[in-house]
């Protein structure tokens, strides 16, 4: 059975009991799936085919042009082709990309404070053209900073609680814009291949676009099976990362997924994560407690889960993973 396909038309509109009925629709993937496709979302398609364009502009200049912009300290720029490695068992993920994020000059008091993924952005001259790429990327962040705000407050009406904590959570948050190039993979390559090996995502809401090439894939926890989650023009992958699991109680799923990219074509996809203030504290939403047993987790900043979660994707981590952390440890002053 596919992942939902969900219309926001209700939400932009005045009826009551349309909006009920998507959210309503809204809990129920967040429960099964963790992932749903989202259309009517205001978002206007040629603003997805620029960006598409403009992503596979970068990615066609020679290696040692974009060599040029490799990632920084900001996690902003160029990460070259399998620089993660999710699953472990080959060379690393067959794909290549480009961080961007709130643009910050580098007086910025967050990001004198070091906060994670806070600096300027690079934005590559030898693109087709400059003005328009970085117009581009632009326009695209503020969108789907936007867009998030929306797909948050809807979340908020799914579990019946307040917004309140939304202004000081989206107070320049750290909200990452990937630019993502797959490679078609070779026909005799390894069977443990993957364009992006299974993981789940770390922040609170992520937003994909996707081209038409296909790839991605959704675990289906009651199957057993993984299942595609295939291109529909216009619409927009919405998936729940371990932040928002985290601080539902383990109500929300936040899933596996992963891409294997057997088409014969280059994929280029476009992911919008949303992770939040890096000062925030996240804590269970007391909703989703358990009654006698309380919350599952300790609370814990967005900057410190970030951090951790980064660490173990790249291999440097030298610390428990974060999602263990116990309550005596929390008291400690670890989280």
């Amino acid at each position: 059975m596919p992942i939902p396909t969900i219309s926001f038309a209700p939400i932009f509109g005045k009826d009551d009991v349309s909006r009920a009925r998507v959210v309503a629709q809204v809990r129920d993937a967040c429960l099964k799936y963790g992932f749903f496709q989202l259309v009517d979302h205001g978002v206007p398609q040629d603003l997805f085919e620029e960006m598409i364009k403009q992503s596979a502009s970068f990615f066609s200049l020679p290696e040692d042009l974009k060599e040029r912009y490799k990632q920084d300290k900001f996690q902003r720029g160029y990460e070259r082709l399998r620089a993660q490695n999710f699953e472990k068992r080959t060379a690393g993920d067959l794909k290549e990309g480009y961080y961007f994020g709130a643009d910050l000059p580098l007086d910025h008091p967050r990001v004198v404070a070091g906060k994670f993924n806070m600096g300027p952005n690079k934005y590559p001259k030898e693109v087709t053209d400059p003005v328009k790429f970085k117009e581009t990327m632009d326009t695209y962040y503020s969108t789907m900073l936007s867009l998030s705000k929306t797909i948050l407050q809807v979340l908020c009406e799914t579990m019946e609680i307040s917004n309140e904590w939304m202004t000081e959570f989206l107070d320049i948050p750290i909200a990452t814009l990937r630019l993502l190039h797959y490679p078609p993979q070779a026909p005799d390559a390894s069977e443990f291949e993957r364009g992006i090996g299974q993981h789940t995502d770390f922040g609170a809401v992520t937003i994909l676009l996707q081209d038409e090439v296909g790839g991605l894939q959704v675990w289906d926890r009651d199957a057993s099976a993984w299942i595609d989650a295939t291109p529909q023009k216009g619409a927009l992958v919405i998936n729940l990362g371990n932040l928002m699991m985290r601080w539902t109680n383990d109500r929300y799923l936040s899933n596996l997924h992963r891409v294997i990219n057997k088409s014969g074509k280059q994929r280029y996809s476009v992911p919008f994560f949303l992770a939040g203030n890096p000062d925030f504290l996240v804590k269970c939403f007391p909703k989703c407690a358990d009654e006698i047993e309380g919350p599952k987790y300790p609370p814990v900043t967005v900057q410190r889960w970030m951090e951790g979660r980064y660490a173990d994707t790249y291999n440097t981590s030298q610390d428990k993973a974060l999602g263990e952390l116990s309550q005596s440890e929390a008291k400690a002053g670890m989280a």
